[in-house]
């Protein structure tokens, strides 16, 4: 398999993380999209990472498709439980760290722009659902050892890559205070070696 990611994309750790945790072979392409000779768009039209090349010459894309296609695969451990109902829960929790990440890359992104031409309000917006989609993971968590059941899944290696994501492009920013059950279990899952080995680069 050769997977097509940025090193800093935390869609694209999430599927590194559970290649690793699977003990799948791959291949690392690495491809900035935002560059305008990136190859992406060769392997998902839309010119986005990551995605996926499979043994058989399919492309995959994006990360939950990804995710999926990876647990059809004879490759245990397996990252969505076999019955359908706690399979959409997982799923959902995974939807929920993406949105946290997507309203937190456009944050981003405006930050980036020429400061006239900066929206406060639309930095304010989307730092908002970044604040809510934390609170209903710090209430998730709270009391628990992994997000759904009692076993790590993929909502907790969505929400591992999102929370390390944060602290790595807002460092400082993210009240760590507040979220104490996150900030405990974010510890403990950042230090499992598959995420070790895919910190982004400095």
């Amino acid at each position: 398999m050769q997977l097509i990611a940025s090193l800093t994309s935390p869609y694209a750790r999430k599927i590194r993380v559970l290649l690793l945790e699977k003990s799948l072979p791959f291949a690392l392409i690495s491809e900035n999209p935002h560059e305008a000779n990136s190859g992406v768009s060769q392997y998902n039209p839309l010119g986005k990472v990551p995605a996926l090349v499979a043994d058989d010459g399919r492309y995959w894309f994006d990360s939950p498709v990804i995710a999926e296609y990876l647990e059809t695969l004879s490759a245990g451990p397996y990252f969505l439980p076999s019955d359908r109902l706690g399979a959409v829960e997982v799923k959902q929790i995974e939807a929920l760290a993406d949105g946290v990440l997507d309203a937190g890359i456009l944050v981003l992104l405006e930050g980036r722009r020429p400061a006239e031409q900066q929206s406060g309000a639309w930095r304010a917006r989307h730092w908002g659902k970044v604040e809510c989609g934390l609170a209903a993971l710090e209430a998730t968590i709270t009391g628990r050892d992994w997000f759904i059941g009692g076993n790590i899944t993929l909502a907790d290696i969505a929400v591992g890559c999102m929370w390390a994501w944060l602290d790595f492009r807002f460092p400082n920013t993210v009240p760590k205070a507040k979220y104490p059950a996150l900030t405990t279990w974010g510890d403990k899952i950042l230090a499992r070696p598959s995420f070790v080995q895919t910190q982004p680069p400095a």
